[in-house]
């Protein structure tokens, strides 16, 4: 079962997430065959992380929880909140196998009215290394769709065309060791 983990960093928080940079990549390096997409949501300006993007095969719930909530930049204070959702795949493979090489992009999150279905998949959009339904653990529900985006610059629109609430547009970054 895949499960999209977004961990946003609480304000002013800059200075301790560079402090635990090796533990938290140790601690993901547990997780390197798990990990479909990863990477930190960035500033406006692109200088400073705002957040960390994972998205991971595990085996339930439980276990997604773990893998969230004992990440060393969680349970130091880093992240809050923590957005764990169940991950439907609607892309398949992972970011690296879809990628071009820049490294930068974009994630794009539609938020859901709750009691509402997602729209059958279209093709991916060009630069589109992950996109996937959104669950809730809890009911079960559909909460939206995230997409992380391989380019200079996107419009929701090309991304996620129509049925969502809200669509939120994040600088990102493919992650992992340099």
């Amino acid at each position: 079962m895949l499960h999209f983990v977004w961990g946003v960093d609480v304000p002013g928080t800059g200075p301790l997430r560079e402090k635990l940079l090796e533990e938290h990549w140790s601690y993901m390096d547990r997780f390197v065959k798990e990990l479909t997409a990863r990477g930190p949501t960035l500033s406006d300006d692109r200088t400073e992380a705002t957040g960390s993007i994972h998205i991971v095969e595990l085996p339930d719930v439980t276990a997604a929880r773990a893998f969230a909530f004992d990440e060393p930049n969680f349970r130091a204070g880093v992240y809050d909140p923590v957005l764990l959702l169940r991950y439907d795949d609607t892309l398949g493979g992972t970011m690296w196998q879809h990628a071009s090489g820049s490294g930068d992009g974009f994630l794009v999150i539609g938020h859901a009215s709750p009691g509402t279905q997602p729209l059958p998949a279209g093709p991916p959009a060009r630069g589109v290394l992950a996109r996937g339904e959104l669950y809730s653990h809890d009911d079960g529900g559909w909460a939206g769709t995230a997409v992380l985006v391989e380019a200079a610059q996107v419009r929701a629109e090309d991304v996620l065309p129509g049925g969502y609430d809200e669509v939120e547009i994040h600088p990102w970054c493919m992650g992992g060791r340099r």
